[in-house]
């Protein structure tokens, strides 16, 4: 299927995003400081069954900008408007990275409206630099440069991270970096200001962790995530083990097949009773 553009009206300002298919809606969330296009692979893997809407979340792509200190819980209040400019209802929402941290927030604000969340890579936050007054912004911080310099300094920090071939993919992550309006290192600060353990209890849907072996930033937390579900109603675990902070990308059949399996068990499609009358 054709993948579609548009935009959605909110208070946050016009945010856009790819849709491809139709049925169960299925929300992409990417890392910072990434775009929907972190899920063009992925996207032609599941349109067949669902309806899936790829955001640049709010602060990324070619949608508004957002101020600093900028939130975790502000990514997830315009995620929801997003969905409510293009009625989509109750949704599954896959989050990688700082997505993922994202939604775990929707879950857990509105569990009645989330059938269902992948966790993708997530992070584990404990709320430093709250106040937004420090932080280095992690592997993404470089000062623009007028002689262009900050371009191999963005590159180098990450080239380790990628697997080879990385041409192509830190070709693509160069140009959602230096998008109009995008602070990289902003985004990693927000991630880094939210407070998980306050958060993580309150989620109730069914949750997949989906861990890359070979992402040094995130497999280490896989631990603390599954300790700190205690509300959700079913948690399972998927390690890709090759995986990398390119896991979306990279290794696209292999999370689709992953999301596919877990969203179509049975135990994560009944919906509870509870929820029935809440819906």
């Amino acid at each position: 299927m054709a993948i579609r553009f548009g935009y959605a009206d909110t208070s946050f300002g016009q945010l856009h995003y790819a849709e491809s298919g139709s049925g169960r809606p299925l929300l992409l969330l990417h890392q910072t400081p990434r775009s929907w296009d972190e899920f063009r692979e992925l996207i032609p893997l599941l349109d067949d069954e669902f309806r899936v809407l790829a955001l640049d979340m709010v602060g990324f792509g070619a949608s508004a900008s957002l101020a600093a200190p900028q939130t975790i819980e502000s990514f997830a209040d315009a995620a929801w408007e997003f969905l409510d400019a293009v009625n989509a209802g109750p949704v599954a929402v896959l989050g990688h990275h700082t997505g993922a941290a994202v939604a775990m927030e929707m879950a857990a604000g509105r569990p009645g409206e989330v059938d269902a969340v992948v966790l993708s890579s997530c992070p584990w936050t404990e709320g430093s630099d709250r106040n937004g007054e420090s932080g280095s912004g992690g592997v993404d911080r470089a000062v623009r440069e007028p002689d262009g310099s900050h371009l191999q300094i963005l590159w180098n920090l990450r080239r380790p991270y990628y697997p080879a071939p990385v041409t192509d993919l830190l070709d693509r992550f160069l140009r959602d970096a230096l998008a109009y309006g995008v602070d990289p290192a902003e985004g990693h600060r927000a991630c880094a200001r939210y407070l998980m353990a306050d958060r993580i209890g309150a989620v109730t849907a069914p949750v997949l962790l989906l861990a890359a072996g070979a992402d040094p930033f995130s497999m280490p937390h896989v631990p603390m995530l599954r300790k700190g579900l205690t509300g959700a109603r079913v948690v399972r675990e998927e390690v890709i083990e090759d995986g990398t902070v390119a896991l979306i990308e990279r290794e696209a059949p292999r999370v689709a097949a992953a999301v596919r399996s877990f969203l179509n068990s049975p135990d994560v499609r009944a919906v509870p009773e509870d929820l029935r009358r809440v819906r």
